[in-house]
This record gives C-alpha cells, sequence and structure tokens, in this order.
C-alpha cells in the first residue's frame, strides 16, 4: 500500500508539473478561459502532445491484460507493474518543449494563488478517481493507480479554468481593493487625465504627446502597453503615491470588448480623451468592427460636457465618432483634407531622415512646417493628434516644431537602425495590421542600394478576414522586397500564398520556424547597404 501512496503522489506531482507549464499560456490568454481552452484544443504540439499520452495509455493497459493472462506468480506481476509505472510515468513526463519562449512565466500574486488552486483542484480529481474506482469494486493496485493517474494527467489542464472560476470571488476582492487604493491615488494627485483609444496608432501618439507636452509640463504616461484596468491601476499605485507633481496624466486605453474601455474611464476619468483609428485589431475577439467602434466610442461618452475630444477624420469610423457631436470641444486632424478637421498636414514626404510636412490650422490661419525624424506616413496622424492636445493646452507651433524634430520612434514601431556591419534594420514587430505593414514596406522601400529583406509571421487575430489580409500582405511584399523570411510555416500558408500569385521567387522565400532562426539567417545573408524589416512577430501561443 505504500507503493501505491507513493505512486499516487508521483501522480498528483506530475499533474501539478504539467499545471505550471501550462500556466504562462494561461497567463497569455490574459486570464480568459475560453480561449486558453481553445487553445489546448488547437495547439499542434498541445495536441500531439495528448495524442501521445492516449497512446501510452493504451500501451500501458494492453501489457497489464497481457500480463494478467500469462499467470505469473503474483509477486513477479506486482514488481513488473510497478516497473511499468514507473517507466510510464517518466515516458508522459518527456514532451518536446516549444522550440523558443519569447514571454515566459510571471509568477505575479494572482497567477501563484491560481496555481496553488489549481494543484488542489488537480488532487481532488485524482483522489476523487482513487475513491470512486474501490466503490465499483476494484482493488487499488499499482496498475489501476497509474491508469487513474494517466487519466487525470490527461485532463489536467482543465484544472486552471476550475481554479479560475473558483478563484473568481478572491480576485475580485483583490481587485477591489486595487482599484480603490488607485482612485484614492489619482484623486489626490490630481492630474488632469489624458486618454487615448484606437485599433492602432494609440502607443505611438501616446509617446508622442508625452514628448510635445514634457516642453512645458511634468507628464506622466503608462509604460510601453499597459492599457488595461489593471495596468493603469498599477501605474497609479506605483507611482503617484510618492509623487504628486504631475500636470498630466497620459492614459492608453485598450480592449477586447465592449465595456473595457468604459471601466478604465471609470477609474481615470479623462478631460481630454483621442480616438486614433477603428480596424480590424482583435477583430476575432471584439467579433464585427461594429462591436470594436462601439468600445472605442466609450473614451468619447466618458467625458464630462466641457471636456475635449480629438479624432482622426482621415478614419470614416472614426470621423462619425467626431460628426456625433459630443463634447461641444471637438477637433479634427487629417492628412486627407477631411471636411472640417482643424489641423491639416499637407506637402508630407517621407525620407531617409524622417518625416516633413507643413500643418495648417484652419480655425487661426497660422501654418507651421515640421519635420519629425520618424518614419510611416500614418505617424503624421498621430503627431497631428498629439500637436492638436498640446495646442490646446497653450504650446505654440514655434515650440511644438521644436519638440517634434527630436522626436524618437515608440519602442518596436519603425525603428530604424544601422548596425555596426552597415546592415539596417527596421524593427515593426508590434505592426500586426494591414495599414501598419503596407506603411512598414513604404519605409523598406526608401533603402535602395542592397537586398531588401522581410523577417514576418503575418498577423494575428484578424478573425475571418485573417487569411485574405496576409494573402495580400504576401502581394505587398512580393512587390518591395528581394528576399523573404516566413516564421512558422503553417501561420504564413496565407503569405506564402500572397507571394506566389505575384510569382515572387522560390528561391528567395525562405521559411523557418522560429524567430531565433529567421534573425540567423538575416546575419548570415546580410551585408554592408541590405535593409532587413522585422515585421509582426508571433506571441508564444501560436
Amino acid at each position: 500500500m505504500v507503493y501505491g501512496q507513493l505512486l499516487a503522489l508521483a501522480w498528483w506531482l506530475a499533474g501539478c508539473w504539467r499545471l505550471y507549464g501550462l500556466a504562462r499560456f494561461f497567463q497569455l490568454e490574459g486570464y480568459n478561459s475560453r480561449r486558453y481552452v481553445r487553445w489546448i484544443n488547437t495547439n499542434p504540439l498541445e495536441v500531439a502532445y495528448n495524442m501521445r499520452i492516449v497512446g501510452i495509455f493504451l500501451a500501458y493497459s494492453v501489457l497489464i491484460l497481457v500480463i494478467a493472462r500469462i499467470g505469473l506468480e503474483p509477486r513477479i506481476v506486482a514488481s513488473i507493474i510497478l516497473a511499468a509505472s514507473v517507466i510510464t510515468l517518466a515516458a508522459i513526463l518527456i514532451r518536446p518543449g516549444q522550440r523558443e519562449v519569447k514571454q515566459v512565466f510571471t509568477p505575479t500574486q494572482r497567477a501563484v494563488r491560481l496555481l496553488i488552486t489549481a494543484f488542489v483542484v488537480q488532487g481532488a480529481f485524482l483522489v476523487l478517481v482513487l475513491t470512486v474506482v474501490p466503490l465499483l469494486g476494484s482493488p487499488l493496485t499499482a496498475a489501476g493507480i497509474s491508469g487513474e493517474g494517466i487519466v487525470t494527467f490527461v485532463i489536467a489542464p482543465l484544472a486552471l479554468p476550475i481554479a479560475n472560476v473558483l478563484m473568481y470571488p478572491v480576485e475580485a476582492a483583490f481587485r477591489q481593493v486595487f482599484l480603490r487604493n488607485a482612485r484614492l491615488a489619482l484623486q489626490r494627485a490630481n492630474p488632469t487625465v489624458i486618454a487615448i483609444t484606437g485599433s492602432y496608432g494609440k502607443t505611438t501618439t501616446k509617446e508622442y504627446m508625452a514628448h510635445l507636452l514634457g516642453a512645458r509640463f511634468r507628464v506622466l504616461k503608462t509604460p510601453k502597453s499597459y492599457n488595461t484596468l489593471m495596468g493603469v491601476s498599477k501605474v497609479i499605485n506605483q507611482i503617484l503615491p510618492n509623487d504628486n507633481s504631475y500636470d498630466y496624466f497620459i492614459v492608453e486605453m485598450g480592449a477586447y470588448i465592449p465595456g473595457e474601455i468604459a471601466a478604465i474611464c471609470r477609474l481615470a476619468k479623462p478631460a481630454i480623451s483621442l480616438v486614433t483609428a477603428v480596424g480590424p485589431m482583435h477583430l476575432e475577439r471584439f467579433g464585427s468592427i461594429e462591436n470594436t467602434a462601439k468600445a472605442k466610442y466609450e473614451i468619447i461618452e466618458a467625458l464630462p460636457a466641457d471636456g475635449l475630444a480629438v479624432f482622426n477624420d482621415d478614419d470614416p469610423r472614426v470621423k462619425a465618432m467626431n460628426d456625433r457631436g459630443y463634447p461641444a470641444t471637438r477637433i479634427g486632424v487629417t492628412q486627407k483634407d477631411a471636411p472640417g478637421a482643424r489641423f491639416n498636414a499637407h506637402n508630407v514626404t517621407m525620407t531617409i531622415n524622417g518625416l516633413d510636412f507643413d500643418v495648417l490650422d484652419t480655425q487661426t490661419g497660422e501654418q507651421q512646417h515640421i519635420h519629425a525624424p520618424v518614419y510611416g506616413e500614418h505617424n503624421v496622424s498621430n503627431i497631428l493628434m498629439a500637436l492638436a492636445v498640446a495646442r490646446h493646452l497653450g504650446l505654440s507651433f514655434a515650440e511644438l516644431a521644436m519638440r517634434a524634430a527630436t522626436l524618437e520612434p515608440a519602442e518596436h514601431r519603425l525603428v530604424r537602425r544601422v548596425l555596426p556591419n552597415g546592415v539596417i534594420t527596421i524593427d515593426d514587430a508590434y505592426s500586426a495590421n494591414p495599414i501598419g505593414t503596407r506603411q512598414a514596406l513604404a519605409v523598406l522601400k526608401l533603402s535602395d542600394k542592397g537586398q531588401r529583406i522581410v523577417i514576418t509571421s503575418g498577423m494575428v487575430e484578424l478573425g475571418p478576414i485573417q487569411d485574405e489580409e496576409n494573402r495580400k500582405l504576401g502581394a505587398a511584399i512580393a512587390g518591395v522586397a528581394t528576399d523573404v523570411v516566413l516564421i512558422n510555416d503553417r501561420q504564413t500558408k496565407p503569405v506564402q500564398q500572397g507571394l506566389t500569385e505575384m510569382n515572387f521567387s522560390t528561391d528567395h522565400t525562405h521559411v523557418v520556424e522560429t524567430t531565433a532562426e529567421a534573425l540567423r539567417w538575416m546575419h548570415e545573408h546580410t551585408q554592408s547597404g541590405d535593409a532587413v524589416l522585422i515585421m509582426s512577430d508571433l506571441p508564444d501561443t501560436y
């Protein structure tokens, strides 16, 4: 019986080991049980691993049946079964590792609480099975324990979503305390809150605005892509209790479903809100472009009647928000002569030195030339939106032109560098939308002295239009690049189709499985003067 207890403990520990490995993906899916379960059922590596476990279970069962029929001495049978059980456990624990890990598991307090609960749930699985089997008349032999152990190991992934449900009241209580502390800290510090959302462009606009306003004011901004309710709360709780001297707090707001931006606004209470774009980003989650637009408009609805709203009028869905007439003070920006826009950019050019354009304030008649050492004509709109807020807050055109001349690109968004060996890299790894990828290719086209290489894994989370947009991306790449390195053969099939349709040479199409392999190819096949665009990297869940 001692051996049986040890064997049961070993199977429980094996299940916990599996849960620890899966917790990273549960975290990457934002603790969303539905998306996690879908990943478990569709990820090729996980599906293959589960099939192997089933195969091992069948082989183990056949072995037990054969031994039972041979008629060996009970002591010998017990020894063989115990050895087979240990070998089976070891075989199950040997699994192919993920070829590339870009984001490791972060043991946050919530993640640790979830894991501990999942371990308990996994133990409950095993105890339940080991309790039921004897009631059905089957003795708890080593063979039986291992059989039940394999079953509980197979269903172990379900322990995480079950634990997520069980911990919901606890997490809700922690969230309320966290949010209350953030709300009080924000009220005490009392900076003017500027909120930014959009399917794309929000992070870049946030960075540009912080830079422009920094000419005269003390500005706090949410770092990187901290754009969820908990992310914004974390920034507030970490910084504002110790420093209440900020004039402005620029808050990036993201969402996957309607209601999320409204929740952030209830915390932050913005006085100024901006909408950069409404596009197919995360269409897979929103379900429709109409749901996306509805979610983005929440940032405008949250404004007080005397607040300021800034819109990118070149986006038809954003222009429709402007036309709804709330609040009274609204500013539209355009680089395509959208009617009614206040700030109009024209004479836009992009060179190896960056962007140049003229801005007309149609309300005052003032005009100013702007040079910014950043790339992508879509960034003209982002600069205009930041500029509109800065002008509203009293900065002069002359001040803004000086600040714009020292702008820097946001991290992984069209960052152009020349390596020591003379190879030019254009890092646009966060660009995963149809408009952004076209702009990135336009920047690559500025390099005309050597090879033009694109490294991409395609676009994700575009829902029903994903394959078609990736096919278009392949066709667009074919018109610019001399070589293409595709990451993940399965994911980039539509991109390959687009390349083929444009008769792009298969000799210049290279398919690898990881980003590391792609970068290794780049270092081995480039020389001074070549340009490499690194576009849209795959998250670990793909």
